[in-house]
C-alpha cells in the first residue's frame, strides 16, 4: 500500500533546519533503506510543505516516522497528515486499472 505524508512546516522552519537538518534526513534515508520511504521532499514556491512517500503495510509506519522526526519534535512541522493512496496507474502502483482494449 502508498501512503502519503503531507507535513505543514512552520513560519520560520527554514531559518531553524540547520541544525536538525543532518538527523531529519538521516532518518528519511534509513526508511528509504528498509523500503518504506519511496520519494520525500519539500514542496518550493513557497517551501511550507513536505510531502513524503511511503511504501508499507499500514500507516504506523509513517506514524512513526513522524514522532522520531527532529522536525516534528521541535516544532519546525506544525502538523502532519497520513493519507492511504491508492495508485492506479504505473509500473509500482498496487492496484493497477488498464483500460479494457
Amino acid at each position: 500500500m502508498h501512503y502519503l505524508m503531507f507535513y505543514e512546516f512552520a513560519p520560520d522552519y527554514l531559518e531553524r533546519r540547520a541544525p536538525l537538518r543532518r538527523e531529519h534526513l538521516q532518518l528519511a534515508w534509513d526508511a528509504q533503506a528498509r523500503g518504506e520511504i519511496m520519494l520525500a521532499g519539500a514542496l518550493a514556491d513557497p517551501p511550507d510543505r513536505g510531502v513524503l512517500l511511503f511504501q508499507c503495510d499500514s500507516p504506523e509506519v509513517p506514524r512513526r516516522f513522524a514522532e522520531a522526526d527532529p522536525y516534528v519534535k521541535h516544532g519546525l512541522v506544525a502538523r502532519y497528515e497520513i493519507r492511504p493512496w491508492t495508485t492506479v496507474v504505473g509500473e509500482q502502483a498496487f492496484t493497477p486499472v488498464r483500460p479494457e482494449a
